[in-house]
């Protein structure tokens, strides 16, 4: 209720009335109390405006507070919120004098006129309606014994009772308050409120209170929703019960932040655990049922605590269909707050997974990621009666859908509608096979004017799925392709799926196709697509396959094209040799201001590769912030001209990876060198495995001693330092100067 503003609204004035006034009445406890003094300071505003030093009509108070309650409890009965004259005048209320009612009670019955209905009337919160129409069935009793008592005949115990049963069967709950506003009102404490303003003797209407407590218990034990349940707690808060929550919270302070896993809870106290977070002055920003119980039954009765939750984490809790009907529920909820929702490691199977579609095919529903991971036999289908400007209005960023082990032959339908921007999913590992291509190129052809990332990683797509999804697609913002086809003889036609008329529609800024054997033809059609349209592309990862020179060279005409504006470039273990890295960096130089990450490890550049790279990295414009060139064969005249080239430009690179290199102690000392330059800005080295001795290492902590600003992560792993090398390298890490994070020496000898 806190987060609804009328109802602030209503206690701020409460309070600021009983505070300003210093009135000895207790501040109001329950929503009860707080309407009753909000109903009472209402009616006494109105008197004392308008009618100064003269009594309050009982009578007509009475009457007026008894016609409305009439209308509001038929009304409510009906799901009514707006009424018209006639719905008044069968309540009594001259529909000439309504402004009687609406100045008695002007924050709380309002009069309007409709466009086409003439005057409408209406309560200003439903709340309101619903505490009167709880006041006219409690008035109804007490005040007109002869000519309304015939309507109730039970006692007031039997009528709680009767009424509790009635808001348990709604569908919809809209009884739920009027519920709690009724059993709160047969509390002695709250009539004695409304002595003095309505017309009664002043005795007051006596209930068997353990009575109904214990009956509301019972109720909780049957197992009803969880919503039904936690308006039960509510309900016995009302009638001052606190004794379910009070055993949980015993609970909840002998464990500490533990949580209760290992706990067995009765389903009663799982509920009452629900209305404790519900009611905590913590914020439910994320809701980990590992910190409970990982069971179903717990689940289920916290599910409102998930409503509320921004995140929950339900992972490797043996849930199954009917968690997935819940969560439904749940997220195509308009009051959910839920956008992240991760059920790894639940064999939740088809019938679960397609329950869980039904709630995000509704435009309600604000999920942002939702995650499975090994899921058995997933089939997702969703978002495909919905139209596109519902679902643009409840995703609000990046949904994050990773399907495990989809049956091979069951079809799924993906993203036939349009998603919001930033739309990620993840189809890897799906053991996907053609007619999985076909429905997935049947979707984007459909719409993929949103699609912002698709990962068709290790699947068996087979060349007739490839071909699917090789047909050229009339639009879309589709800005990150991965596919690594697994048993597919010829592989390079996946690159015809990058092939997508890339016109100035096309917005594609991540391509990733490592270890796909892409051979010479493959890299001809992936530079001839992106060559069309270079300007948006930003990544490219290309490593593991095998370009030849003749493909590095049509590569090289993307890369020096002047509209390229590719910051990371990923080609490790492509076997590019001494002419394929000519071609390249000669690429690169002619347009080098871009480019930020360069991954060429695992590839064999002979010393002329490595002079044409050194010859790049002495550009002033080259702006090289990461490069790596492990296991490249780089020897001691190699490692010496890089060091030197970076030396000439040294203020970009932050990260330098030389690892499984032959640098010698020579390459060790030149680079010792552009360490000791103050312009040296270098973040990260790595030399692992490169046969490093104590004589480098005297040499690296002399050079990290005269510039100790900027290097914070040092890795010489696998390397031969001996006792007096480490030594000399971690006296470095008691120098108040020295900025070092992280120092790694592992697997020494």
């Amino acid at each position: 209720m806190c987060h609804i503003p009328v109802f602030c609204w209503i206690s701020a004035n409460v309070l600021q009335r009983m505070l300003s006034e210093a009135e000895s009445a207790d501040i109001p406890k329950t929503l009860t109390q707080m309407f009753t003094h909000f109903l009472i300071y209402q009616i006494k505003q109105r008197i004392q405006k308008y009618h100064e030093n003269v009594d309050i009509d009982l009578q007509q108070t009475t009457e007026n507070v008894f016609s409305l309650g009439k209308l509001a409890f038929q009304q409510l009965e009906k799901g009514n919120l707006i009424f018209y004259e006639e719905d008044l005048r069968e309540c009594g209320i001259d529909v000439r004098e309504v402004s009687v009612y609406s100045g008695l009670c002007t924050q709380i019955f309002r009069e309007e006129f409709g466009l086409y209905l003439g005057k409408v009337y209406s309560f200003v919160h439903l709340s309101f309606q619903e505490f009167l129409a709880a006041l006219f069935k409690f008035l109804s009793l007490i005040l007109r014994p002869t000519k309304h008592f015939k309507l109730f005949s039970s006692t007031m115990t039997d009528l709680l009772k009767r009424e509790v049963d009635r808001a348990l069967q709604s569908d919809n709950g809209h009884l739920d308050l009027y519920v709690r506003f009724l059993l709160g009102l047969s509390l002695a404490s709250n009539q004695r409120l409304l002595q003095g303003l309505l017309t009664h003797t002043g005795n007051v209407c006596l209930i068997n209170k353990q009575k109904i407590i214990k009956y509301l218990k019972e109720k909780i034990k049957d197992n009803p929703s969880p919503e039904k349940s936690i308006n039960l707690f509510h309900c016995l808060n009302e009638l001052n019960d606190h004794s379910l929550v009070q055993e949980v919270q015993a609970y909840l302070k002998e464990t500490g932040p533990s949580g209760l896993s290992g706990f067995k809870l009765s389903p009663a106290q799982w509920s009452a655990l629900g209305f404790v977070l519900l009611n905590s002055e913590n914020e439910l920003d994320e809701f980990k049922l590992s910190k409970y119980d990982q069971s179903e039954e717990c689940l289920l009765r916290l599910l409102p605590v998930v409503k509320a939750s921004r995140k929950a984490e339900l992972c490797d809790s043996n849930l199954t269909e009917n968690s997935c009907s819940a969560l439904a529920s749940v997220i195509s909820s308009n009051s959910s707050s839920l956008a992240n929702l991760d059920m790894s490691n639940n064999n939740l199977q088809d019938s679960g997974v397609k329950l869980l579609c039904a709630g995000l095919k509704n435009p309600q529903c604000k999920l942002e990621t939702l995650q499975y991971d090994v899921l058995h036999f997933v089939v997702i289908e969703y978002f495909e009666h919905v139209s596109p400007p519902k679902i643009s209005s409840f995703i609000s960023a990046e949904w994050d859908i990773l399907e495990r082990y989809i049956r091979a032959k069951q079809h799924y339908n993906l993203v036939r509608k349009s998603v919001k921007s930033h739309f990620l999913c993840r189809l890897s590992n799906c053991c996907i096979t053609e007619d999985g291509c076909a429905a997935l190129a049947s979707a984007l052809r459909t719409n993929l004017s949103h699609l912002r990332k698709l990962n068709l990683s290790d699947n068996t797509l087979g060349d007739p799925g490839v071909n699917l999804l090789s047909v050229p697609l009339p639009y879309g913002l589709l800005v990150s392709i991965s596919m690594k086809l697994i048993n597919s003889t010829k592989i390079y036609y996946s690159l015809h799926f990058v092939n997508l008329h890339l016109s100035n529609n096309f917005y594609m800024s991540f391509c990733s196709l490592s270890n796909c054997s892409i051979g010479e033809e493959g890299f001809a059609a992936l530079a001839s697509a992106l060559t069309s349209n270079p300007s948006h592309l930003r990544e490219l990862n290309l490593g593991m396959n095998k370009p030849e020179n003749s493909g590095v060279k049509m590569l090289s005409h993307l890369l020096e094209n002047q509209n390229c504006k590719l910051e990371k470039l990923q080609l490790f273990k492509s076997s590019i040799r001494e002419e394929g890295f000519a071609l390249l960096v000669s690429a690169l130089r002619s347009n080098p201001s871009h480019l930020r990450e360069l991954d060429l490890s695992g590839n064999e550049p002979g010393d002329s590769g490595v002079k044409v790279l050194s010859d790049l990295l002495k550009d002033p414009h080259c702006k090289l912030k990461t490069l790596q060139l492990s296991n490249c064969s780089i020897g001691e005249e190699g490692s010496g001209s890089l060091a030197l080239a970076l030396r000439s430009n040294p203020s970009y690179l932050r990260e330098f990876d030389l690892s499984s290199n032959k640098p010698q102690d020579s390459g060790v000392k030149l680079l010792s060198n552009l360490l000791e330059d103050p312009q040296c800005k270098l973040e990260k080295l790595k030399l692992c495995n490169c046969s490093i001795g104590e004589e480098s290492c005297s040499a690296l902590a002399s050079a990290l001693r005269s510039n100790p600003s900027h290097l914070n992560e040092l890795n010489l792993s696998s390397n031969k330092p001996q006792d007096s090398g480490i030594k000399l390298i971690s006296n470095l890490l008691e120098d108040p100067q020295c900025k070092l994070e992280k120092l790694i020496f592992l697997s020494l000898y």
